[in-house]
């Protein structure tokens, strides 16, 4: 079997960053102190040996946001210099009155797939990251997301429940962009009633077709690799999407605060494996291989 690994949040060469100078700031993840360093590309290939993983994609790690630039930049000769990644996904901020000279600059990378603009905001100050919850609506982020199709890149989604009903309206007003869901849809709530809410919104968002689910970072609110969480979730999701639909991805290196590498592959393996075989393949390999354009 082989598995593509969405590996994002790759801390690769940020040394002159603030957030790595300064006092560490309360995360989603909880303490960062072991992480808090640049994660170099040798230390991920290390990580992901013996993994079967043949192919990553970089999704874009919150450089400043005048640098969307450098760090595709920087990522593409990463690639040339190493043979990974093989895809980017890179920022861009949809907000402004017009994105397409971003796009026009990003287009100099021939590894950029996509872009991502974080757009997850939630009434707990420490999950929350856009600066106010009706992003999805804005017309100007849905003028700007449906600009993608033009340059034939997907949008990374990414939201919490309670904004998948706005996140659907975007999907549908951008027919022509695949979404790439984060995190399963970043389920936080783990109670009845936060699960059928997740569910709920999971099922608007699967109602637009142009929209798939990454399973990944699924241990980002237990703070570990928990076989029967990580299960549920991933069975939920497919349930409603279907494994055509879905797509595996790490979350390093902030899952490294809690398992390795082998230790994260063996458990979505032992997690997936009431799947019949074509399945398997559509979660480790096809979905991404599609959606991102990874070649044969």
């Amino acid at each position: 079997m082989i598995d593509i690994v969405d590996a994002h949040h790759h801390i690769w060469r940020q040394a002159d960053l603030a957030w790595l100078s300064g006092p560490m700031q309360p995360r989603i993840f909880g303490p960062y102190e072991p992480i808090r360093r640049d994660y170099p590309i040798r230390e991920y290939l290390d990580d992901l040996a013996g993994t079967g993983v043949v192919r990553s994609v970089y999704v874009q790690t919150n450089w400043p946001v005048d640098r969307f630039e450098d760090e595709a930049a920087w990522v593409q000769q990463t690639a040339a210099e190493h043979g990974w990644p093989h895809a980017i996904v890179a920022y861009a901020d949809f907000s402004v009155d017009d994105v397409r000279p971003q796009l026009d600059r990003l287009a100099r990378y021939p590894l950029v797939r996509g872009a991502r603009m974080q757009l997850h905001w939630h009434e707990n100050p420490l999950y929350r990251f856009a600066a106010r919850p009706g992003l999805c609506a804005d017309p100007t982020i849905r003028r700007n997301v449906a600009r993608l199709a033009d340059y034939g890149w997907s949008f990374d989604l990414q939201v919490f429940a309670p904004q998948m009903a706005d996140a659907a309206g975007l999907a549908e007003a951008c027919p022509d962009v695949t979404f790439v869901l984060q995190h399963a849809g970043m389920p936080e709530d783990l109670s009845p009633e936060g699960r059928a809410a997740w569910r709920a919104g999971m099922a608007r968002l699967a109602s637009c077709p142009n929209v798939v689910s990454k399973l990944s970072g699924l241990g980002t609110f237990i703070h570990r690799n928990e076989l029967a969480h990580i299960r549920e979730v991933i069975e939920d999701t497919v349930n409603i999407f279907g494994a055509e639909r879905c797509l595996f991805g790490s979350n390093f290196p902030i899952e490294k605060l809690w398992t390795s590498y082998r230790e994260l592959v063996a458990t979505y393996r032992a997690a997936t494996v009431q799947f019949r075989g074509e399945q398997r393949d559509a979660i480790f390999r096809t979905t991404a291989m599609r959606v991102y354009r990874l070649g044969s």
